[in-house]
């Protein structure tokens, strides 16, 4: 069999499965694709500049030893102290947000909304996941106005602890005073429904 013959052969067949495969990415959910352990510097001199002009604020100081939380340390996007989560206590809101997801950018506003009434009882954390464009996110976050702390994973090396990414971002993981973790899809569009989130699944009456 000649090589164009056998090309010939094997072309429709690729040409399908191509296909197939945009067709399903096209249609789904903002899949969480980790590459392989990143060395971005989430810290970089022009994010810590711009984050400095902005009202994203330091990350969280240590409250507690021996959390639920992974003993995992993560960077604070745009400089700052380091975050041991296993440092942090309930109640808490774990939001899971990259700078390629739209329907996290479309979230964001509902977040900083519950943030601003709530935040003192209910703080968030916003993890920029997966994401090897860091200065991307926190441009998106200052943008839509963000005052809650953010960290950065962009190698996505969470996703090895149990605040593993389960379907997609936008996503989250919610911490109640009394340890208990649990997990949601993301993609609320209103503070109505953060609200509605936390009193069900923290079991709080706000």
């Amino acid at each position: 069999m000649g090589f164009d013959k056998l090309n010939r052969r094997w072309a429709v067949p690729v040409v399908v499965l191509l296909s197939v495969v945009l067709l399903s990415a096209c249609g789904a959910k903002d899949l969480v694709m980790a590459p392989n352990p990143s060395t971005i510097d989430v810290a970089a001199p022009d994010l810590v500049a711009l984050k400095a002009k902005s009202k994203v604020p330091d990350c969280p100081k240590p409250e507690t030893r021996g959390g639920v939380l992974p003993k995992f340390t993560i960077k604070c996007l745009g400089g700052g102290r380091s975050v041991d989560l296993s440092t942090l206590k309930g109640p808490l809101i774990i939001n899971f947000w990259q700078s390629a997801c739209i329907e996290c950018r479309k979230e964001m506003p509902a977040l900083e909304a519950f943030y601003r009434e709530y935040g003192k009882q209910i703080p968030i954390l916003g993890v920029d996941t997966t994401d090897t464009l860091p200065g991307i996110a926190l441009k998106q976050a200052i943008k839509r106005g963000i005052t809650y702390p953010l960290v950065a994973d962009p190698g996505g090396d969470l996703q090895s602890t149990k605040l593993r990414i389960l379907r997609g971002t936008p996503a989250f993981w919610l911490l109640s005073a009394d340890g208990k973790l649990t997990y949601q899809d993301g993609g609320l569009g209103s503070e109505d429904e953060v609200k509605a989130m936390v009193e069900k699944q923290l079991g709080i009456q706000l």
